[in-house]
């Protein structure tokens, strides 16, 4: 047994003491990697900013003309919140956020479709100053306090064109397994939501993904009861990860690649197919933190 006042591992059998040790001497912290993790976007009022689909075409019918219509289009985009992310894949709500984005600089008379359907909701709760207003005696209280304006979201979103790169995207809170997708759909994500950008991501995605490394993060994550854990940005930066050589960063991405598809097909046999793949990548994983069998059937990864 071993106490280790560095960090949140505080009673380790000599197994996973030797587990851990593995991972952190071969592995490279991701903060070291060329990746940037950000948060998804904060509105301060998801009731008016995220929108059905429903909601889109409204929008979209009321514009005066064709110009218009296309300008609106272009920041109404496609959103995922962290229950729709899954491990290898997602499932769209058909939601939209209205993005107008603060570090986008938009001017609202441009958008007069979405000014009305905005100003619907009421400028008192729109209103980025942090006051409390009562109307027809009901209690009304604005966005926190911000330089922005009433039509903009609450954050800034300086990184808002890394959305529309490829990205690894994961909720902050999960039960019972991580969950992380590689995602080259311009998704834009809420903010239970972070995204991984940079080099290298399909196979960062399988490492992530891996029973080892899944093995190591349950036990530095913060627990949330049970089963919930809260994957912080501070613990992903901090993860070790291998850098790979062109051979490792091939198979690994090969089979990544594999079990997403596999997944989409959602058949019997796709599912039998999918806890082979997954096999075969936890094994591919392991030969490369050199992990031996007894260590690979303590954390579960054959």
């Amino acid at each position: 047994m071993k106490f280790d006042s560095k960090d949140s591992w505080v009673i380790l059998s000599s197994i996973e003491q030797s587990i851990k040790n593995k991972i952190e001497s071969a592995g490279v912290p991701l903060r070291k990697w060329r990746i940037t993790i950000y948060r998804g976007i904060l509105t301060g009022f998801n009731d008016a900013f995220i929108i059905s689909s429903k909601t889109r075409d409204e929008i979209l019918r009321n514009c005066t003309d064709d110009e218009e219509r296309k300008r609106t289009d272009e920041i109404i985009r496609p959103i995922l919140r962290g229950r729709d992310i899954q491990r290898y894949n997602y499932e769209w709500a058909e939601l939209y956020i209205i993005a107008t984005l603060p570090s986008r600089h938009y001017d609202i008379e441009d958008f007069p479709s979405i000014k009305n359907y905005l100003l619907s909701f009421g400028m008192e709760r729109l209103e980025q100053t942090g006051n409390t207003h009562t109307i027809n005696k009901e209690i009304i209280k604005s966005r926190k306090k911000t330089n922005n304006k009433w039509f903009e979201t609450q954050d800034s979103i300086s990184y808002w064109d890394d959305f529309d790169k490829p990205k690894i995207i994961y909720p902050e809170t999960t039960v019972g397994r991580s969950q992380f997708y590689y995602d080259n759909s311009k998704f834009m994500l809420d903010k239970t939501c972070f995204f991984i950008s940079g080099e290298k991501l399909k196979f960062i995605e399988g490492m992530l993904t891996s029973k080892i490394i899944e093995w190591y993060l349950e036990r530095m994550c913060r627990l949330l009861g049970k089963r919930t854990i809260q994957y912080s940005k501070q613990w992903i930066e901090d993860t070790p990860i291998v850098f790979p050589n062109e051979k490792q960063e091939k198979d690994v991405a090969e089979i990544v690649d594999e079990i997403s598809e596999t997944i989409k097909n959602n058949s019997a046999e796709s599912q039998q197919k999918t806890n082979l793949l997954i096999k075969k990548l936890n094994a591919k994983i392991g030969e490369i933190y050199d992990l031996n069998e007894q260590e690979l059937n303590f954390i579960g990864a054959r």
